[in-house]
């Protein structure tokens, strides 16, 4: 038996340090039961997004749509025709109105501002699950 427990990493997205945090603290260490522990990646740049998918690692991953000046449902739409093997992606809105532009953007799950902390953690641990499955089946 390993020593060290399995973890995923959730990529989150935002110009706003607040948005981060938020997200970091909806989710917590692990956001259901039935899931690993997560570690968190914070970035604040589309650059530094794409630089850190390419890299590889990447489980789930929070785009706030909100940001400025490169939103996270372009990059939604971008990370999928670009990122082979992309992770799920939650898009982070700003009115529930704006639902239908993530699906433009082909982000799998929205939450719309102001966050619910509960709203977000399910959709994150529902995006882990999708991505544990994906990975499974594909092993």
């Amino acid at each position: 038996m390993s020593s060290t427990e399995p973890t995923m990493t959730i990529l989150v997205y935002s110009d706003d340090r607040t948005t981060r945090e938020q997200v970091r603290l909806a989710v917590g260490r692990r956001p259901a039961a039935d899931l690993p522990k997560v570690e968190f990646v914070e970035v604040a740049t589309h650059a530094a997004v794409i630089r850190r998918l390419d890299a590889g690692g990447i489980d789930v991953a929070v785009l706030d749509g909100e940001a400025v000046p490169s939103g996270g449902m372009g990059l939604a739409r971008t990370i999928k025709e670009e990122i082979y093997n992309a992770p799920p992606v939650l898009v982070l809105i700003g009115r529930p109105q704006d639902a239908w532009l993530a699906t433009w953007s082909r982000a799998e799950s929205v939450v719309s501002h102001p966050l619910d902390p509960i709203a977000v953690a399910s959709a994150v641990a529902d995006l882990m699950r999708r991505r544990s499955a994906g990975v499974a089946a594909t092993s």
